[in-house]
């Protein structure tokens, strides 16, 4: 089962605490952490401060250099190893390129090298812990860091107002939440241009995920300050996105069986 953290930061906002606080649950019990930088980035205080959660957590770790294929002079990557293993015990440092596909195979058998045999949690066929509704929203996010300037990704989350499922068509309507007007009017585009981009390839994606057509309806809001609204950072946990959900399914059926007894 491979956990991927949010990046590790020094939270500044209820969202950037709401990460941390995953980030550390995920470090509890694993039985190995990958350690990802940026070969081509010198060490600062944010990358110790990373491998301070690591060395705090007492877990085997390996440290994966990627973009080395930014690195002409692979003789470079030996100083940048050694800065690293002063910093950390490393059980394992792989030099990779994600973009091209280098090294993955050697850091795929090394991850099975060190992991324990155990029992199959899930079935062979899930990829995910995640629920559809969720991961929809994510697909329509990923759309929005790829669509638009980099100050917007950052201001903007997207939250799933409703999901029906069907046979043969699947209808979503979400909203796709920013800070400032400003951005609300980059992310709508001229004529509504932009918003048409985004969920046109976001229902794209999304189709090939649920295996049914998707009639996708997206909406923006301006939503000041969300970053640092505790209760609307709660709304983005799709656990308690669930909970809410099996609630109100509990709700609707008590309803109907009350009902049924006064018929």
């Amino acid at each position: 089962m491979l956990i991927d953290t949010p990046g590790v930061h020094k939270p500044d906002s209820s969202l950037g605490r709401k990460m941390m606080v995953e980030v550390r649950e995920a470090l509890e019990g694993c039985d190995l952490i990958l350690v990802i930088m940026d070969a081509t980035h010198k060490i600062d205080p944010r990358d110790e401060f990373a491998l301070d959660l690591v060395r705090r957590a007492g877990t085997k770790a390996f440290l994966i250099l990627n973009k080395i294929d930014l690195i002409r002079d692979k003789s470079h990557l030996l100083p940048i190893i050694e800065q690293y293993r002063k910093l950390y015990d490393f059980a394992e440092v792989i030099p990779i390129s994600a973009l091209k596909r280098s090294g993955l195979e050697r850091l795929l058998d090394q991850i099975l090298a060190v992991l324990p045999a155990g029992p199959a949690y899930f079935a062979d066929d899930q990829i995910t812990d995640q629920p559809t509704r969720f991961m929809a929203a994510e697909i329509i996010r990923e759309q929005v860091l790829v669509n638009t300037s980099e100050e917007i990704p950052y201001a903007t989350t997207v939250l799933v107002d409703s999901f029906e499922e069907g046979k043969r068509l699947t209808r979503i309507a979400a909203t796709i939440y920013c800070e400032r007007d400003g951005q609300k009017g980059i992310l709508v585009g001229k004529g509504g241009r932009m918003l048409k981009k985004i969920g046109t390839s976001a229902r794209i994606q999304i189709e090939r995920m649920v295996g049914t057509k998707v009639f996708l309806e997206l909406y923006v809001k301006a939503e000041p300050g969300w970053r640092d609204s505790r209760h609307f950072v709660e709304e983005l946990d799709w656990r308690r996105q669930i909970e809410q959900r099996m609630m109100e399914q509990g709700r609707d059926s008590g309803n109907i069986g009350e009902g049924n007894t006064e018929q």
